[in-house]
């Protein structure tokens, strides 16, 4: 008789679930078989092959970005008019002229909340879609979890001598793989784009070193790499991550991929310019070249965003040239028929304080820390253009209205690239740990 209970409170299903990883490896069914999972516990399709998550680290305020609220107090509202989008009755501040304009190409989350409200904290629980386990300080980079970016290059594999996640310029104190191991933290790019003599590491031979002499080198290593190993699943053997970089830097010398996808000095100048010939324009227009190229992750990461003191000035100054490059990043992927296929996303840790404030010492108001409210946009992937969804309360106290949570936040990011956000991963000590403790997305942005 057929009885697909193998076990007591096990289905065949889930003992699939739970054993099948071990035995394939990262391998492109793992890939197949891990997309086709997600779509059948959630009933949605996955459609997304890469992801652009913009990290505003420090914590953008939510009422001078995409949440006015021009009906509010003056110590509430602040210095900056609300303007009209193109979305009847939907107003953004007044410096999101571009993102007002193409409105209808993005979804506005205003909703999510949270209860961590310092910096370290934050970023891991909108980073990983895990709170810190325990209490940690603002300036702490913490890593009880690995990062979406990390799980993503984890389950996705590597694409085209590329690899899988990256991160410009630098990672975000939470950006890492935890107990995934190096091999899946993010390369970054240091180097700035936007540079005259732009240059990533790694992707070019050193002067003097010509190709023959290179592949001799490489053999050479080969043969007198002679450094014990433990194990292969050993996480304590230093020379495994030592392994992975030599690999890694190896793929990028050697991948005409990698060495197409980082020639920035390929796009021409008129599509230069629309980016913004700025640091952060340019280091989008790097991205899309990598979504491009088939990198599933690519984080930009955009510091400074933490305005205690001094905000609408810092915002006045920011805030145009961040508008225009984010919607021109939107317009370029719809225009190169990659939008459908690339989730954009733009976020930090939490918004700020309803109530302006003078530090001791300053004397330009700026707003703190608030895990209560925040706005979150994303596009693309088959989320609706033109959606806002959730709300806050009259003076952004408050998501009052289909409140969300971080964990919802990355199951979406997860489910739309094809990754079981309920998925079991083990850490080397062999401890379960789910990727997502509410593997709920946000159903509203699948249609």
């Amino acid at each position: 008789m057929k009885n697909s209970q193998n076990f007591p409170g096990m289905t065949r299903r889930g003992a699939i679930q739970l054993g099948l990883g071990g035995f394939m490896g990262l391998s492109f069914s793992e890939g197949l078989f891990h997309r086709a999972r997600a779509e059948e516990t959630t009933g949605t399709r996955a459609v997304a092959k890469g992801c652009i998550l913009i990290w505003m680290d420090g914590g953008p305020t939510h009422f001078e970005t995409f949440d006015p609220k021009p009906g509010a107090p003056a110590e509430i509202r602040g210095e900056f008019d609300a303007i009209s989008t193109k979305l009847p009755g939907v107003q953004f501040s007044e410096h999101m002229t571009r993102l007002a304009g193409i409105a209808d190409k993005f979804a506005m989350i205003r909703s999510i909340r949270h209860d961590q409200a310092n910096h370290g904290a934050g970023n891991h629980y909108m980073m990983t879609g895990a709170p810190p386990r325990i209490p940690v300080g603002c300036g702490a980079f913490v890593s009880f979890h690995p990062s979406m970016g990390s799980v993503a290059a984890h389950e996705l594999g590597k694409p085209n001598g590329l690899p899988p996640y990256f991160s410009m310029p630098s990672m975000s104190r939470s950006g890492g793989p935890n107990f995934l191991g190096a091999k899946f933290a993010p390369f970054v790019v240091s180097d700035d784009p936007n540079g005259a003599n732009f240059r990533v590491r790694d992707v070019a031979l050193p002067k003097g070193l010509t190709d023959d002499k290179f592949q001799h080198r490489t053999a050479l290593r080969k043969r007198v790499d002679t450094l014990p190993r433990f194990s292969d699943r050993a996480a304590g053997d230093p020379t495994l991550a030592l392994d992975d970089y030599y690999r890694q830097s190896l793929d990028l010398v050697t991948s005409p991929a990698a060495q197409a996808a980082f020639d920035v000095s390929k796009e021409s100048e008129q599509t230069r310019n629309r980016y913004g010939r700025n640091s952060f324009g340019q280091r989008l227009l790097l991205a899309r070249r990598l979504v491009e190229a088939g990198v599933p992750f690519v984080t930009v990461y955009d510091g400074g965003w933490d305005h205690h003191a001094d905000l609408f000035n810092a915002c006045a100054k920011r805030l145009p040239e961040w508008d225009n490059s984010v919607a021109t990043l939107i317009e370029d992927l719809e225009e190169r028929g990659l939008l459908g296929s690339t989730i954009v996303t733009a976020l930090g840790e939490f918004g700020r304080t309803p109530k302006l404030s003078v530090l001791p010492g300053q004397t330009k108001a700026g707003r703190d820390h608030w895990a209560n409210a925040m706005s979150v946009l994303m596009a693309g992937a088959g989320i609706p253009g033109g959606l806002v969804l959730g709300a806050t309360d009259r003076n952004g106290y408050s998501a009052v209205d289909r409140v969300l949570s971080p964990e919802n936040y990355v199951s979406t990011i997860y489910t739309k690239l094809g990754i079981d956000p309920d998925k079991i991963l083990y850490t080397p000590q062999g401890r379960p740990s789910h990727l997502v403790s509410d593997p709920t997305p946000i159903r509203e942005l699948f249609v």
